[in-house]
């Protein structure tokens, strides 16, 4: 069984944890579960792991879900916008234009 086929067959975040042995927050994991395994998929789909050995496999999850929990301890989920739901909701606010105005409008004067 590949590993890939080992975490297919995990049922939560907390499993994903476990079986790559990274050390976590509950507290963390319990806002931003989905956020964490979604950033993590997104890390993997990346590279190409065809041929790669098992180990080297487990050993780039392990890393790649230290990543993405990293992430999510550093920021949040909707500073992250993982899911299309925060980045469509809550978009960045764009900073006014300032409004210039000419000194000669307010002198009166042109020259």
């Amino acid at each position: 069984m590949s590993v890939f086929d080992e975490l297919q067959k995990l049922h939560s975040a907390e499993d994903f944890f476990e079986a790559l042995s990274v050390d976590y927050d509950p507290a963390v994991v319990r806002v931003a579960r989905l956020h964490i395994l979604r950033r993590m998929a997104e890390y993997l789909a990346r590279t190409d792991f065809d041929g790669v050995p098992d180990g080297e496999v487990r050993a780039a999850c392990k890393e790649t879900l230290a990543k993405s929990y990293e992430d999510f301890v550093a920021s949040s989920p909707i500073a992250e916008r993982v899911f299309k739901v925060h980045k469509d909701a809550v978009k960045p606010k764009e900073e006014p234009a300032k409004p210039f105005v000419p000194l000669t409008t307010l002198t009166g004067s042109a020259g």
